[in-house]
């Protein structure tokens, strides 16, 4: 069998790596790749840009699965493209994606479907802002209402903080994607991400998982693509995650009624109120970086479930998960996720891997002829650490990530200190 995984980030190597390891032996290719996925897939160079030459690649290339990481591609309709081509697709059609590729339209849909979620609304204007914003008032969240790559999002404690957001999104600081913005009630509580693979009819729940946004240690400085996570989470109670649980499955259900048959990943971002989980966003996809520990949770063959999502059989299939907890630490470009240099040479990550239980997932790398890896984005790497229990996982990880190095490496020494501190999971 012949898999094309889109994608060139961690995410996407933890796919290939998952993947790899199927009882069915797949041959993997991987566009663009990295210098992880090079050791496991052949990376080849396809416009993730270009759906029409995504599905004539795979057509060309008797590719039999397309796995698509990224939201890109399926808010542009990659999927439907392939489909009509015969070559069948892991991930939503467009108008399922359109969940994640448009905030304001997931919060209509929440909306008629009765889905718990804050007060909001989607504004073109600064007049807008000024009038539901006096009627909100603060701490608010002001979100650009398109794909912003894991920016374009504001927590504003002060009026003038939000109504700044506002203005800056409207006057272009994240281009298209900006020309809308949506502001939303502050909620309190801690955040979680569910993950379910569904077919449209069937929702099976993946692990829970907690990622850390903020690129500084104590939640501090700018909001990032992920600074670390781990899963499952110690302090969700069962009744939570149930309700998380139905929330997603009320989703599709939603989605179906409005002639939206759903395929894929779909990720519930909650918070867990007072008042119960409430839904902060959709993902229509695999969560970067929860898929770095989700999946080396998962006994269950990742091909084997990807097929009965694809072929509308996802009743037949039960998933299977360790007995551990699974920790993963983000090592960082110097200045991410603002202005940072690539090329830089890193070292150490055969040795980090020795740690039991580790693997190291790359997200931004390349990899020169001679084997030397280099840095090549933000985030570069993610040290993943699977242990019996979440205080070993997280200790497994920080002492791999002591044994890796490149020039401006910056990391979170705090990913998961809360729970611990807390005695969760020890």
């Amino acid at each position: 069998m012949r898999i094309l995984v889109l994608g060139g980030g961690g995410r996407e190597h933890a796919i290939v790596t998952a993947l790899a390891r199927s009882a069915h032996a797949p041959e993997i290719f991987c566009s663009p790749g990295n210098g992880g996925t090079a050791a496991l897939a052949t990376n080849v160079a396809i416009s993730g840009d270009d759906p029409a030459f995504i599905a004539d690649w795979a057509e060309r290339n008797s590719i039999d699965l397309v796995v698509v990481g990224p939201e890109g591609p399926l808010v542009v309709g990659v999927v439907n493209l392939l489909e009509a081509a015969g070559i069948p697709a892991f991930g939503p059609l467009a108008a399922g994606a359109h969940l994640e590729g448009s905030k304001a339209y997931a919060k209509d849909f929440m909306e008629r479907n009765a889905i718990p979620t804050g007060r909001y609304l989607a504004v073109d204007s600064n007049e807008e802002a000024v009038g539901f914003l006096g009627d909100l008032g603060v701490p608010a969240v002001v979100k650009a209402d398109g794909l912003a790559a894991g920016k374009g999002v504001t927590v504003a404690m002060t009026l003038p903080d939000a109504l700044g957001a506002v203005r800056e999104s409207l006057d272009g600081m994240f281009g298209p994607a900006g020309a809308l913005v949506v502001i939303e009630e502050f909620l309190e509580g801690p955040e979680c991400s569910l993950l379910t693979f569904t077919d449209g009819e069937t929702v099976r729940p993946m692990l829970t998982a907690q990622d850390h946004k903020r690129a500084l240690d104590g939640d501090a400085g700018p909001n990032t693509g992920g600074m670390g996570v781990y899963a499952p989470v110690p302090a969700v109670t069962p009744a939570e995650r149930d309700a998380m649980v139905g929330i997603l499955e009320q989703t599709v259900a939603g989605l179906r009624s409005e002639g939206i048959v759903y395929k894929g990943v779909l990720y519930g971002g909650f918070i867990l109120t007072a008042d119960g989980p409430k839904v902060l966003e959709y993902n229509a996809r695999f969560g970067d970086p929860e898929t770095q520990v989700l999946l080396p949770l998962l006994e269950t063959d990742l091909l084997d479930a990807m097929l009965a999502v694809v072929e509308g059989r996802l009743a037949e299939v039960d998933l299977t998960w360790r007995d551990a907890s699974a920790v993963s630490v983000v090592l960082a470009s110097g200045g991410y996720p603002g202005t940072y240099e690539t090329g830089k040479v890193i070292t150490g990550i055969e040795d980090a891997e020795r740690v039991e239980g580790v693997t190291v997932y790359h997200a931004g790398t390349t990899r020169d002829p001679d084997g030397t890896v280099r840095t090549a984005g933000g985030r570069v790497l993610d040290v993943t650490a699977v242990a019996p229990t979440f205080a070993e996982a997280r200790s497994r990880a920080y002492e791999a990530v002591s044994r890796i190095s490149f020039e401006g490496m910056h990391f979170r020494t705090d990913i998961g200190a809360r729970a611990l501190a807390a005695g969760e999971g020890v």
